[in-house]
């Protein structure tokens, strides 16, 4: 019996927002079929919860990054699994200065990306999010 998707809501090693005990996200999803895995926007947030690199564009992409690596390990994925990523950034120009970072995680071809300067993230120190979608073999 084919499932119309698999949910991986907390992958070990990644914080998860609740309200009264209930989740407010999944992390990852997988659809049945195709292979096919949604990660939800990364934060930098470590397992505990806490913020990473406050005011930092480099430390945040980094944990960000970090994060979005957990996820796709979550299923068996790596970073040459990830075909799209979409980046909100509260300063795209630091962002930017940050490209090295990315590279540092993604080392052969890059997935197609698109970055978006926004005002706010869900917390006034958060500086950056990624979301990404990756295909399985």
């Amino acid at each position: 019996m084919w499932r119309m998707k698999e949910c991986i809501a907390v992958p070990e090693g990644l914080f998860h927002r609740a309200i009264d005990g209930k989740l407010l996200y999944s992390h990852v999803v997988v659809a049945s079929g195709r292979r096919t895995v949604y990660i939800s926007g990364q934060l930098a947030r470590n397992e505990k919860g806490d913020i990473i690199g406050k005011g930092d564009m480099r430390a945040q992409l980094r944990q960000v990054l970090e994060n979005l690596g957990r996820a796709l390990a979550a299923v068996g994925a790596t970073y040459d699994n990830v075909v799209e990523t979409t980046t909100y950034t509260t300063d795209i120009d630091e962002y930017f200065r940050c490209v090295d970072v990315r590279h540092d995680y993604f080392k052969k071809d890059l997935p197609t990306s698109t970055a978006i300067g926004v005002s706010r993230l869900s917390h006034p120190d958060f500086m950056v999010e990624i979301k990404a979608t990756a295909v399985l073999d």
